[in-house]
């Protein structure tokens, strides 16, 4: 049996962690840590997991295998940290942590310790992605994404921390992940600049430029609350023999080439968010998103948001 914590449970994206519980019989949920012990409780009940106001008590006492990281954004550095010293795994929601300053120190700790850290970037599991992952080869080399990440704000629904930069960390380190990571994939890129822009803390762009190819990650809480859905989510890959249009929201991959006008293409299934981070970490393995790739996006989405609380200017990068 593996045994998993939660330490922080702030954001839903705690229930990307329990949905596997539920599917998988050799995963148990042995406590939930949070400030507020009303949040603990209500994770916690379902499953009769033990409840803690401290994660590193927590740690101490329950000495689970993995810990599911999904609390306030300026705390998860820490837990992330102490979760490592303790001996476990870490599966994390995005942002894994607020500052430049708390990456260095989960480097240093998964150096120190050989443990896992998987950074929870769902969209490569959805069929759209892994659909365009199929075929980008016929799009031939790829020099240009771009992606579009509206959200819509809920205001009314938000937490207070949400609105303290301390506490949340700013739009870009926040949103702009999931396309950086996603731009890496198609493009190989490995080394840069990046860039950053914001508008009133509600609509911003990330852009990563490198040897042939720029990747640009729109992001913003700006999508109309008359809006079908929360975000229409989706990236345009521009390649020398053809174009790719992953429109996430809609499901649909649309690929036109030298020779094929648009077209959809099949999609296959997808996997749920920590479905296999989860089955690779009980089995002793390093998931797919390793511990490296995690910890390069956020130091991307990190320096794109330095970039833009100093006005703008393009910052050096390189794949360690």
């Amino acid at each position: 049996m593996t045994r998993i914590a939660i330490a922080g449970a702030a954001h839903p994206h705690v229930a990307y962690a329990t949905a596997e519980v539920d599917a998988v019989d050799s995963l148990e949920l042995v406590a939930v840590a949070d400030p507020s012990r009303e949040i603990a409780e209500r994770w916690a009940a379902p499953y009769d997991a033990k409840v803690f106001t401290d994660h590193q008590q927590m740690l101490r006492e329950v000495e689970p295998d993995i810990v599911m990281v999904a609390g306030i954004y300026g705390d998860r550095g820490q837990a992330v940290v102490d979760a490592l010293n303790a001996g476990c795994h870490v599966i994390a929601d995005k942002p894994l942590c607020t500052t430049l300053e708390d990456l260095d120190a989960i480097t240093e700790a998964v150096r120190r310790t050989g443990r896992h850290v998987t950074l929870l970037l769902e969209k490569r599991y959805y069929p759209v992605t892994l659909a365009a992952l199929e075929i980008s080869s016929q799009l031939g080399t790829i020099h240009g994404v771009t992606a579009s990440g509206p959200h819509k704000l809920n205001r009314p629904t938000r937490p207070d921390w949400f609105f303290d930069r301390a506490r949340y960390g700013g739009l870009l380190n926040d949103l702009a992940v999931h396309d950086i990571d996603a731009g890496l994939l198609f493009t190989g890129l490995t080394s840069g600049t990046v860039s950053g822009f914001v508008v009133d803390s509600s609509y911003g762009v990330a852009t990563l430029s490198g040897p042939g190819a720029l990747i640009t990650a729109g992001v913003d809480w700006m999508n109309p609350a008359g809006s079908p859905m929360h975000g229409d989510y989706r990236m345009k890959l521009v390649g020398t023999d053809g174009t790719a249009e992953l429109l996430w929201a809609r499901n649909r991959l649309v690929v036109t080439t030298t020779n094929l006008a648009p077209h959809d293409v099949p999609l296959p299934a997808g996997h749920r968010p920590a479905e296999l981070p989860l089955q690779a970490l009980a089995a002793g393995n390093e998931p797919e998103i390793t511990t490296s790739r995690g910890l390069l996006a956020t130091r991307l989405a990190l320096l794109a948001q330095q970039s833009a609380e100093t006005g703008g200017v393009p910052l050096p990068w390189t794949t360690p």
